[in-house]
């Protein structure tokens, strides 16, 4: 059996094809025909819309004629989740985060492990061996970072991040040099902090990262670090297949 799962972000809208239980294509960036275009060539029997931007009900109108199964339109707080959610405001959970939670538990049941998320925002989010969600933090991820300071000062330029591979010295010789020391390795110096916290409560605690920047944060950050690029996804699907089930 197919199934499709969209991830619809605050920069972005992604796609999962998955074939059973495995994903067979994996897709990012997309434009709402592209999305349309996609749905009509992959033929999913059902069909999962997560949205942070609220937009899922004007998704599945759009698409509900391709559809010949369940369009499930993915709301924490109120979609059954295979996972105990133990967020104190469910309802205001982001479905990324949630997903992601889910994705995670799949991956390594009965095992503590940290989802960090390098999207938009920087995300931490925590799911304990017995299978329940935690919570987590929030911060502004690399590009809000370097936005927030051109937007907020006078003379600070708007710079783009450097590609993954590149060499961000730790004691910058320019204003662009000095930015970029402050949020590439500023960031990372975060996430080091927080892993190393989570990791003080819970020893034997896993990382999985995921997210648009995860490439450029991957080797800065104290390993074991697992880069899971299609975590959410992962996670869509298996709250789409849980539910399809019930």
């Amino acid at each position: 059996m197919h199934t499709l799962v969209l991830d619809i972000g605050n920069t972005a809208i992604k796609a999962g094809c998955f074939a059973g239980a495995a994903l067979r294509e994996m897709v990012a960036g997309l434009t709402a025909d592209e999305v349309e275009a996609l749905v009509r060539r992959w033929g999913p029997q059902h069909l999962l819309i997560a949205s942070v931007a609220e937009e899922a009900a004007r998704w599945a109108l759009r698409l509900q004629g391709l559809v010949p199964g369940r369009i499930l339109l993915f709301a924490p707080g109120a979609t059954p989740v295979p996972l105990r959610n133990a967020y104190a405001t469910p309802l205001t959970l982001g479905a990324d985060r949630l997903a992601g939670a889910v994705g995670a538990a799949a991956l390594r049941p009965g095992r503590d492990t940290l989802v960090l998320d390098a999207g938009t925002a920087l995300k931490c989010d925590l799911v304990t061996a017995d299978g329940t969600y935690r919570g987590g933090s929030i911060g502004p991820g690399l590009a809000m970072r370097l936005r927030a300071l051109h937007e907020f000062t006078g003379r600070l330029p708007l710079l783009a991040l450097p590609a993954p591979d590149a060499t961000v010295p730790l004691v910058g010789d320019s204003t662009p040099g000095a930015l970029l020391s402050g949020v590439v390795n500023g960031a990372a110096a975060e996430a080091n902090g927080l892993i190393a916290a989570y990791r003080q409560q819970y020893p034997s605690l896993g990382v999985l990262l995921t997210g648009g920047d995860a490439p450029l944060l991957a080797s800065r950050l104290a390993g074991p670090i697992f880069v899971v690029p299609e975590l959410v996804l992962l996670g869509l699907y298996r709250i789409l297949a849980y539910n399809v089930e019930q």
